[in-house]
């Protein structure tokens, strides 16, 4: 169920920022997923969303993003699946990492402690290949002539 800005406003009875309705709406939803429309997202804070929610970029999870971004990240949701064209997009309850000793420090024990470079992942959902594209296919049809070539298959004489 969607609540308007002043609905939330009236019964926390405080002053809140532009996009804090949005942030008690998420926080108090408990949902591990929320698809939403933009104008679900208006109706939630109770006035438009700024001519820049055309452009992907403003709804990455960059806390240094703009201002609606803290807005979803501090009430522990992440944005995905957002449609710029179909105007909607899907906010993701942030999983708790489990601590991992720091990456690649030492534990306790001194000895190194085992754990994934922060980098692996850290592009996880950004790329998209179009249905029915090969990623086995040679980029170059002539790597691809040069692959076939029977010259390429023979053993070389053992001395």
């Amino acid at each position: 169920m969607l609540f308007t800005a002043a609905v939330i406003s009236k019964q926390r009875g405080v002053a809140m920022s532009k996009y804090g309705p949005l942030g008690d709406f998420l926080g108090e939803s408990g949902e591990d997923r929320i698809p939403m429309s933009f104008k679900d997202l208006e109706r939630v804070i109770g006035s438009a969303l700024p001519n820049s929610k055309i452009y992907p970029a403003w709804w990455s999870n960059n806390d240094s993003n703009n201002p609606m971004t803290k807005v979803w990240l501090a009430a522990g949701y992440r944005t995905e699946q957002v449609d710029i064209e179909g105007c909607k997009l899907v906010f993701r309850k942030i999983e708790a990492e489990p601590p991992t000793g720091g990456g690649f420090a030492e534990s306790a024990s001194g000895q190194a402690a085992i754990s994934r470079h922060p980098l692996i992942g850290c592009l996880k959902g950004l790329v998209t290949v179009a249905p029915g594209t090969d990623l086995t296919e040679p980029a170059d049809p002539e790597w691809a002539d040069m692959l076939d070539d029977p010259r390429l298959h023979q053993q070389s004489p053992r001395i």
